[in-house]
């Protein structure tokens, strides 16, 4: 069954790679150039879709903050300790495909908010603003750590940021979209981010967890550590 879920788990993430990194072919963009223009014009966009339906309220300046404020951390990331896994090359078509079913719909969440004025009381505007505070500073904490340990010395990773969960930065990126998702107040946004983590990340971190099983310490970090969530107790 292991052997089964490992190899379907390996055509998904073939086909997935193939949709992004090669279909189409011809002429080849950095994926990372591709997110972080994502990423940057989210601010203005918003604040374009703002301009556009004269919707100025309490909830819409909150996401325009959130999510503007977020793309512009994920620049200075870029900037400082910018993620190798990113900086592949990949085809025009693959750029489109990620655009279409990724980062686009991310944009769902501000349209709805003010094409449709959705509002949410204070309480939920100061919960989605302490549920991204906390999903930026792990997002940030985790990769920064990752970054200049790896650029030390190869191997895993198991303390810190990584004492108790497999990957923080996951978990950081859950917080910050699901604080979106909040404010919006919708089922549309949750949609996306449905698909997102189980299409995008829990393939990822599982294929992590695969490549990872080679260190000869892995066996006792997985038993200590949880795959997303924190584990809090040590297991036996």
């Amino acid at each position: 069954m292991a052997l089964s879920s490992s190899r379907s788990l390996a055509r998904y993430l073939a086909l997935r790679d193939y949709l992004t990194d090669h279909v189409g072919g011809g002429p080849r963009v950095s994926f990372a150039g591709v997110i972080n223009l994502q990423k940057g014009a989210t601010l203005p966009v918003v604040l374009a879709m703002m301009a556009l339906y004269d919707t100025w309220s309490a909830t819409a300046w909150t996401y325009l903050a959130l999510h503007g404020g977020y793309g512009l951390v994920w620049l200075l990331k870029e900037a400082v300790f910018p993620d190798p896994a990113w900086r592949r090359p990949i085809t025009l078509p693959g750029a489109l495909n990620a655009w279409v079913f990724v980062l686009g719909p991310y944009w769902l969440a501000p349209w709805l908010i003010v094409a449709h004025d959705l509002q949410q009381p204070p309480a939920v505007l100061a919960a989605a603003s302490l549920l991204c505070v906390l999903g930026v500073a792990l997002m940030v904490g985790a990769d920064a750590q990752k970054f200049f340990v790896l650029r030390a010395r190869p191997g895993l990773i198991d303390d810190g940021f990584f004492a108790r969960t497999r990957n923080p930065n996951y978990l950081g990126e859950m917080l910050i979209y699901g604080s979106f998702a909040l404010v919006a107040g919708h089922w549309l946004p949750w949609l996306v981010l449905a698909w997102v983590w189980l299409g995008v990340f829990l393939p990822n971190m599982l294929a992590k967890d695969a490549r990872m099983a080679r260190h000869a310490e892995w066996e006792a970090y997985r038993r200590r550590s949880g795959l997303l969530l924190p584990r809090l107790r040590r297991a036996r």
